[in-house]
């Protein structure tokens, strides 16, 4: 994944927000989740038709995902957060990331109107790119198509730039990349193949939360944390790394093993992560961590007492250590 480190991120939850350097944009629009393969194309194109025009490169999302808002009882599918969405899409060259609200107002508004209204009075864009099968507007009745149609009725003052990014196959595959089949991998135990389509490793993010402690009872203290709406992974063992993103530890790169699930031998109320951490000593209470599952070791079993569990986590510490050259 190429990158642009220094470059700020610039997060806008409305149009209202948007400084007025925005306005005639390269604005690339989707929901990017993963930021994977096919969506880094899809901005490496905007990016040069940004840097032609000498213009500000956007991205438009929606937040919450739509999925969410017509399905909000559907299982949890979200592969990155907003805010490292925007922080991805800022290393790729991105100036700014709009995560509009996805409403009831968004999902009555109608595909003419999102472009009229949104995209050309109140953005002014100078051109709009997006993958190969996107769609918007009410019942997604908007299209590629309709894009470029609508742009060639505007005056040339209104008018805008259309590119569409062709699908991007996975190696060796007919199959192009997608979210979809990196939540597929996830849920298969397969973390190393979803990253070949992301680019980098899938991660969690979230503030350590106080546990029951069991773990320092057998010698493996943990950072217990929640899923959230995060897709879930293959319930089991991982050998994972670490970031710290904010505390008294934050920017220490950590490595260990993580359980993900619902504990079989102990019991919890909903899946969590906990993650042990090898050669650290400290507290990582209310700390923000960014876990990335990076091979997985076994699926969850239920033990007879905790003395057979802090063998097992002994041996599956031992496993990753290995696969982490560590």
């Amino acid at each position: 994944m190429s990158s642009n480190p220094a470059k700020p991120i610039a997060l806008y939850r409305s149009l209202a927000d948007l400084p007025a350097t925005t306005r005639g944009a390269v604005l690339a629009i989707g929901n990017f989740d993963g930021v994977h393969f096919g969506h880094q194309q899809v901005i490496a194109d905007a990016r040069a038709l940004a840097e032609a025009k000498d213009a500000p490169l956007g991205v438009m999302l929606f937040d919450p995902h739509p999925q969410q808002f017509f399905a909000p009882d559907a299982p949890p599918f979200r592969l990155t957060r907003l805010v490292t969405r925007a922080a991805l899409l800022a290393e790729l060259g991105v100036d700014f990331t709009l995560a509009l609200p996805f409403n009831a107002e968004m999902a009555a508004c109608e595909a003419e109107d999102f472009i009229s209204d949104i995209l050309v009075a109140q953005l002014g864009v100078s051109a709009v790119c997006v993958g190969y099968d996107f769609c918007f507007g009410k019942g997604r009745k908007g299209n590629f198509a309709m894009l470029q149609d609508v742009a060639k009725t505007l005056d040339a003052d209104k008018s805008f730039e259309t590119r569409a990014t062709q699908a991007v196959l996975q190696p060796d595959s007919t199959s192009p990349f997608s979210s979809s089949a990196i939540r597929n991998f996830l849920r298969d135990g397969d973390p190393e193949q979803a990253a070949k389509l992301m680019g980098h490793a899938f991660a969690i993010e979230a503030e350590v939360q106080h546990g029951d402690q069991r773990g320092r009872t057998i010698g493996f203290a943990t950072a217990n944390m929640p899923l959230d709406d995060y897709v879930l992974p293959k319930f089991g063992v991982y050998a994972v790394g670490a970031e710290i993103l904010d505390g008294a530890f934050a920017g220490q790169v950590l490595r260990g093993v993580a359980n993900l699930g619902m504990r079989p031998t102990v019991g919890t109320d909903k899946p969590r992560l906990e993650s042990h951490f090898f050669d650290f000593e400290g507290d990582l209470y209310s700390a923000n961590l960014r876990v990335s599952l990076l091979h997985f070791i076994r699926p969850e079993q239920k033990f007879d007492g905790l003395d057979a569990l802090k063998n097992q986590i002994a041996i599956d510490s031992d496993q990753a250590r290995e696969m982490l050259g560590s």
